[in-house]
């Protein structure tokens, strides 16, 4: 478990909306006025780093500090020749920074379970939400390998620590195997209690519609009224970016080898949305990300991002 809160400002400045990080790992991919930034710590034990990963790229991205040369020479290569990647990982990292504080704030949720969370990074949702309400309990649940190496790795770090009140663990679960998926949250979390389901960057990854569809009800259906459910993801709005995530996929398998990412699939804006049949949506409803409750600190120009989001209650 994590043991150490992160300060308010840190928080605040790891990910402003519509932006990127601000610590030494945080730049726009390729931006020669941060060439200087360099990888963080030395890598936990027994695991190669002279190759990239696609977590610890996207981590580079969102300005973290869990990425090595490999990762960052990958980060802005790709970041130049395919540049809505970083901008819809961004993008969703701003949505989750305001999503958590209004779950844990005037929503009152005190259980969490981030799916697919990928390596920490500046705004986490334990760090938002602990801060908030210190005796938070957050799940996070990943079923990549190098992630979970890395987890533990950083379980002992007071980099992102929790607060004595609260828990916080990362578990090894698929989201394709629902039940893992619960049993592993059953562990920490109070599964009679109202939690926020997170999906955010995942349900594109799976390829069949009615799949993602099958899985995010079954995660709702196990959580009891008064849960929430926070979805986002890349859309297809964009022609440019439906090719040009096309064209990533089929290049991922030889860039990453073994620890490529599932081809990811835009869907439509309304596909999105049904995600949520059945669930009380709150306001702004299914909007891009930039639009969902800003707080003015986003950048004009994030507004064309090809990532949509929305937050359901269960009735």
């Amino acid at each position: 478990m994590f043991r150490r809160r992160v300060s308010d400002d840190k928080i605040e400045s790891a990910v402003p909306d519509g932006g990127q990080g601000t610590g030494p790992a945080a730049h726009a991919a390729g931006d020669p006025d941060h060439e200087e930034a360099e990888p963080w710590g030395p890598p936990p034990a027994g695991l190669d780093v002279s190759t990239p990963h696609p977590a610890r790229v996207r981590n580079y991205w969102l300005g973290g500090r869990d990425f090595f040369a490999a990762d960052k020479a990958a980060g802005e290569e790709i970041g130049q020749e395919f540049p809505h990647l970083a901008e819809i990982a961004r993008a969703e990292r701003a949505f989750l920074v305001r999503v958590v504080r209004f779950l844990a704030g005037p929503a009152r949720i005190r259980q969490f379970l981030d799916v697919g969370a990928g390596l920490p990074a500046g705004g986490n949702t334990h760090e938002i939400a602990q801060r908030i309400v210190p005796d938070t309990k957050i799940v996070y649940a990943d079923h990549d390998p190098v992630v979970m190496l890395h987890a533990k790795a950083l379980l002992g770090s007071p980099m992102l620590a929790s607060t004595p009140e609260g828990t916080v663990c990362y578990t090894d679960a698929d989201l394709r195997d629902v039940a893992a998926v619960l049993a592993a949250a059953a562990s920490t979390l109070d599964m009679s209690g109202p939690t926020a389901l997170i999906l955010l960057g995942i349900l594109g990854h799976v390829d069949d519609y009615g799949s993602a569809r099958s899985i995010s009800s079954q995660l709702m259906d196990a959580l009891p009224a008064g849960s929430y459910l926070v979805i986002a993801d890349g859309t297809a709005t964009d022609p440019s970016v439906t090719s040009a995530q096309r064209r990533y996929d089929d290049i991922a398998r030889p860039r990453y080898g073994a620890s490529a990412p599932a081809p990811y699939l835009l869907r439509k804006p309304d596909e999105l949305a049904s995600f949520f049949d059945g669930l009380d949506l709150i306001e702004p409803g299914v909007v891009p990300c930039p639009h969902w409750r800003p707080d003015g600190r986003g950048a004009d120009g994030a507004d064309d991002v090809a990532a949509y989001c929305g937050v359901a209650r269960k009735p």
